[in-house]
């Protein structure tokens, strides 16, 4: 009998429709049953000896919380009867009523799989599992409508104790990739162990997500520069981890973030779906990822009601030869232009993910920015030695590292934001840096009639060492913003196309911030994880809540 290896997970919900992804244990026929008569059924497809489904559920009555229930070849799977999921709500699928809603939006990035209930976390308790939490024990209460995960959903370069000791029984931790997974089976370990978690996989089936990958997906500093690349193609074991990462990432990951619609249209999936074993179509596929990432598209756009969202590929879609760096590839930079421009006056919120903030501390920022021109020669051959040896090893590659990108950006939303139909707010949504800040641009020449707002929050479930802290508090400081000039002027650096200051942070912790939207209204709030008290859940507590709609 098939058996439910992962999952279920809720991914896409509008109105009347889902679809939900199911890992099996076998070839079978994957179905949701609703109570009401809704559902839908998918027979799974198979990558690398493992059987997915993506299910397509319809028939879903607007406004209504549908629970819904998944067999396999006609066996009830989900929910699991034994504890601890025994003790969870059942998983529902609510379905929006109308446009006027209101909408809330989770987010966060960054989490280290929690260890086992009984065991001690050195990272503390995590976010996800305290919403997880929070929810199970109020389920008619406040719930996100959508969860965003912007970024190192699983670490594929720094693997827990546990998964060390699995992947040793496999190989020679000697060799490289060392304690790194090597291929796609290792990768899919990775996410059993994420994802099993007894909360976070309740929390995932009852709420939906949108996801992107961001460098621990595959390894740190993932597209760093066009030397770093070059340098990993001369390693024996980078292609196998990367076709295996992005393959992996396809199945689990990017697939839920497409509508029923896109779904319906994508040639990749007809493939994969289409053939007894999808590896081969699905292998060839990352093959021209890797080899022309303007091939490719990781980016997708979503509608909630009066809110947009537009997910972005800051990582693979990048443009590395110095002297025509850019974070985006000319293709992907006109898609993020259309996608925003499409039917203005149809949004009044504009929501662009990117796992990298566009606006940084202003040190950091100008670092980035230094260092940037010392490796395209602009202080000459050994300080563009020094400025790539910079580069990689402190992480210089948010899109202050390429700053066409960063003025095109800025550029962009001065364009949405202006005239009769601007929505009333843009806000980029982004993590990585382990903390939470909030960051308003001005630009010189008056600015958007929008309000533009950077939203960080980092990391769900992560350490935040003392030297972080440190250096992130004074990253923001005056001083530090003149000796950011500093760095300027030695690197011949044109001033950003806008200035921008700090309105709330620097915040410290495992967190995740909320955002609630209804009409031209928008509200902030970050909760930070707390431990639990004599054996109980951990639970979220808010560090501080705001409006977003003024000035």
């Amino acid at each position: 009998m098939a058996g439910l290896r992962l999952g279920p997970l809720l991914r896409y919900a509008d109105s009347t429709s889902a679809t939900v992804w199911v890992e099996a244990s076998r070839p079978c026929d994957a179905e949701v049953r609703c109570p009401d008569g809704s559902g839908g059924a998918a027979r799974t497809f198979q990558v690398a000896g493992h059987h997915y489904a993506l299910i397509p559920v319809t028939g879903l009555t607007p406004g209504a919380s549908t629970p819904y229930e998944v067999f396999l070849d006609g066996a009830r799977v989900w929910p699991l009867p034994a504890a601890p999921f025994s003790a969870f709500p059942p998983s529902v699928i609510h379905s929006p009523a109308g446009e006027d809603d209101a909408v809330r939006v989770a987010f966060g990035s960054c989490r280290w799989a929690a260890p086992a209930a009984d065991a001690h976390d050195p990272v503390g308790p995590d976010a996800l599992d305290s919403l997880a939490a929070r929810i199970a024990g109020d389920p008619e209460g406040e719930r996100p409508d959508v969860l965003l995960l912007l970024g190192d959903q699983v670490y594929a370069d720094e693997t827990s104790d546990a998964t060390q000791r699995w992947l040793a029984a496999r190989r020679d931790l000697r060799e490289p990739p060392g304690t790194g997974v090597a291929d796609y089976e290792e990768y899919t370990h990775l996410y059993y162990e994420s994802w099993l978690d007894p909360e976070i996989r309740w929390l995932l089936s009852t709420v939906p997500s949108c996801m992107i990958f961001d460098d621990h997906d595959v390894i740190d500093d993932w597209n760093t520069s066009a030397s770093w690349l070059a340098d990993m193609r001369t390693t024996h074991w980078w292609r196998e981890r990367l076709l295996s990462g992005l393959m992996s990432y396809w199945v689990y990951q990017h697939l839920g973030n497409l509508s029923p619609a896109e779904l319906a249209a994508d040639p990749l999936y007809a493939a994969v779906r289409a053939t007894p074993d999808g590896t081969d179509v699905l292998r060839e596929f990352a093959c021209r990822a890797d080899a022309d990432s303007a091939s490719v598209r990781w980016s997708y756009r979503r509608d909630f009601g009066r809110v947009r969202l537009v997910m972005v590929d800051s990582r693979a879609a990048r443009v590395l030869e110095e002297g025509a760096r850019s974070m985006l590839d000319p293709g992907e930079a006109e898609w993020l232009r259309a996608q925003v421009l499409d039917a203005p006056g149809s949004y009044d919120h504009l929501l662009v993910g990117t796992s990298l903030p566009w606006l940084l501390p202003h040190l950091v920022h100008d670092v980035e920015g230094w260092s940037s021109a010392l490796c395209r020669g602009e202080r000459g051959a050994r300080w563009a030695k020094f400025g790539e040896r910079l580069r990689r090893g402190a992480d210089l590659e948010h899109w202050a590292a390429f700053p066409s990108s960063f003025a095109g950006l800025a550029d962009l939303f001065a364009e949405v934001g202006t005239g009769p139909q601007a929505p009333a707010t843009v806000l980029v949504l982004s993590g990585d840096v382990h903390h939470a800040y909030v960051a308003e641009p001005r630009w010189r020449d008056g600015g958007p009639d929008t309000r533009v707002l950077q939203l960080t929050c980092s990391p769900v479930h992560n350490s935040v060492p003392r030297s972080i802290r440190v250096g992130f508090r004074f990253g923001w400081s005056a001083v530090a913003r003149a000796l950011g000039r500093r760095f300027r002027r030695h690197g011949r650096c044109a001033r950003p196309a806008v200035s921008w200051r700090k309105k709330g942070g620097p915040w410290f912790g495992n967190q995740l911030m909320t955002l609630t939207l209804q009409g031209r209204s928008a509200r902030l709030r970050l909760e930070r994880a707390r431990a639990a008290r004599q054996g109980g859940r951990s639970r979220l507590e808010t560090v501080t809540e705001s409006s977003l709609s003024g000035s």
